[in-house]
């Protein structure tokens, strides 16, 4: 299920509270645009700052926008594992298709409560689950091993890996027992990683460009990887831009350009710089998205 290009969406902002119509417009001009699945509530949707409440709003509108017609893979990880449990339990109850829970943020476990932290919210559950491994947040790494030892549970599906570590489809799958869904998180590499044995990406750049990120996914997972390299080469400037800044601050500017909401972020994330918003314009401009 877990293959293509999946869009890790923003969340609209207006006047301090969600913008429903934003994101339900949003969501429908994704699905529209051709993208392979949703993943709300995300790093890229601003979870850090969402309150429980909030996160499981957002997560059962982008299920019921998307009524079936696409996967959605709601964020649900924490640093607290109570706290993933029980975001976990309410995507599955939202009608989620299965949940992106990044390794434990802050806490600094070791890879035995790494194990133990996915273990708990994967059998409580009892959900399709990709584990999101990003040390430059999360501050820890899950080795190859952990990931392994994580592989044998029956209900772990995927690993979205961020480490921009493309020896890293290689190495798992040489201490794996039981194939997972390999997703890149990272746009720049994702046609490499997939060369690798990767099966697709979780994408921020396909929040600005659903259309030509899903068909880059469609021809890597074809085989085609002259026709998905002459695509990716033509977004590699937008893959650039929109991280000239910590995200989301970039993509939320380049949605607000395009008139897809408002570029409002959650402190402590505010809107880049002047500077950087007339770069962010003028890749736009030469895609001819504005």
């Amino acid at each position: 299920m877990f293959k293509g290009i999946y869009t890790a969406l923003i969340t609209p902002f207006k006047d301090g509270a969600i913008d429903e119509k934003a994101f339900r417009a949003f969501v429908e001009w994704q699905i529209a645009e051709g993208v392979h699945g949703l993943v709300p509530c995300g790093t890229t949707g601003e979870s850090p700052t969402l309150s429980h409440a909030e996160h499981n709003r957002v997560v059962a509108l982008c299920v019921e926008v998307a009524k079936g017609k696409v996967p959605v893979l709601a964020g649900t990880g924490s640093n607290s594992t109570e706290e993933a449990i029980m975001m976990t339990c309410h995507a599955k109850e939202a009608g989620a298709d299965g949940a992106l829970i990044v390794a434990p943020y802050y806490n600094k476990p070791t890879q035995e409560g790494l194990y133990q932290h996915f273990k708990a919210i994967h059998d409580a559950a009892q959900f399709p689950i990709v584990i999101y491994n990003i040390p430059g947040r999360s501050v820890v790494n899950i080795t190859d091993e952990t990931l392994a030892r994580l592989s044998e549970l029956p209900h772990i599906a995927g690993v979205k890996d961020a480490t921009g570590d493309l020896a890293r489809p290689y190495t798992l799958r040489a201490k794996m027992k039981k194939s997972l869904q390999l997703l890149s998180g990272e746009d720049m590499t994702a046609v490499a990683f997939n060369a690798s044995g990767g099966q697709g990406c979780i994408s921020v750049t396909s929040n600005i460009m659903p259309r030509r990120c899903a068909e880059v996914q469609e021809a890597c997972l074809s085989g085609d990887y002259a026709k998905a390299l002459r695509l990716h080469d033509t977004m590699v400037d937008l893959h650039s831009v929109l991280f000239c800044e910590t995200s989301p601050a970039p993509v939320k500017c380049a949605a607000a350009l395009m008139g897809k909401c408002r570029p409002d972020l959650r402190l402590p994330l505010v809107p880049v710089g002047e500077d950087h918003k007339e770069q962010i314009t003028q890749v736009l401009r030469k895609l001819r998205l504005l």
